[in-house]
């Protein structure tokens, strides 16, 4: 089970250069950081790193999918009839929380991909991801972490990973930085098979907690609040904590964790053995090896 770690002082960890992403005024700072947060859905962004946005001047944000499945259960639920429907809808939330912080809309990327079926094409996505570094040239990449919690999450991982190696073969960053990957906290089941929300999956070395309060705390709640059709499910978020740490190297061909993974539970159209076969297809398409 997921123990949270006490906030860290920061005055004893500024020599590491990914901790820059979690102080706002660094942020804002003229010369601050490039970060592009990479998100697998338009409301991952809101619910477990809202409190950064606001202050990520020089920052982008990249929605994977559009975040409206095939199965419109959901869909029938808010009254929309058709997934096209059901994706704007999901576009214009993205949109109304991206005017309450204050972020500009033309430094939002909506990737497009169908709400589910970010595993289908590994190999396309890494390449695609890794256009976007070349041409955005961040100096980190916050994104979802890879813990069997969904499979657009555990994609947009392997995808991330994968387009920074490419990245990094190719040298088409041309002497400019490889960003260094970190992660934002989501959701996943772990060994124990109980739902652990906000929190990483096993104990981080490195891993920084931002508690909210204040006028922080309820720009967050407001972005979080235009995300009208997914409120069942964020309203099982704290929306007074974030955890953000260094990506480790994984391997996307073995599980995440012991026991079934969070996905499996239900019909999203994919399971941990097909995840993983689909990696490792695209580890050899992509002319990958070993650990990211």
């Amino acid at each position: 089970m997921f123990h949270a770690s006490p906030p860290p002082n920061m005055n004893q960890v500024d020599n590491r250069s990914w901790i820059r992403v979690l102080s706002p005024e660094g942020l804002r700072a003229p010369e601050g950081p490039r970060i592009a947060l990479i998100a697998a859905h338009p409301d991952d962004d809101a619910a477990a790193a809202g409190s950064l946005i606001p202050s990520m001047t020089r920052g982008w944000l990249i929605h994977v999918t559009d975040g409206a499945p095939r199965d419109l259960v959901d869909a029938f639920a808010d009254g929309l009839i058709t997934r096209a429907q059901y994706a704007t809808a999901r576009h214009r939330e993205a949109l109304a929380a991206l005017e309450v912080a204050a972020f500009p809309e033309d430094r939002l990327t909506t990737m497009g991909l169908v709400d589910e079926e970010a595993s289908l094409d590994l190999a396309g996505l890494a390449r695609a991801i890794c256009v976007l570094l070349t041409r955005l040239k961040p100096d980190a990449v916050l994104t979802n972490p890879y813990e069997g919690g969904h499979p657009d999450h555990d994609a947009t991982s392997f995808a991330v990973h994968a387009g920074r190696a490419l990245l990094q073969r190719s040298g088409s960053h041309r002497g400019g930085p490889v960003p260094e990957i970190l992660e934002m906290a989501c959701y996943h089941a772990g060994e124990s098979g109980r739902l652990t929300r906000g929190g990483f999956l096993g104990p981080s070395e490195d891993e920084v907690v931002r508690r909210l309060d204040g006028a922080e705390l309820e720009r967050k709640r407001a972005m979080m609040a235009c995300f009208r059709t997914r409120q069942a499910l964020l309203d099982f978020f704290d929306p007074t904590v974030e955890r953000y740490r260094s990506a480790p190297r994984y391997d996307f061909t073995a599980p995440p964790h012991d026991g079934p993974l969070f996905y499996e539970r239900y019909s999203w159209g994919m399971e941990g053995e097909r995840f993983r076969r689909l990696a490792r297809e695209a580890m050899a398409a992509l002319e990958l090896s070993g650990a990211l």
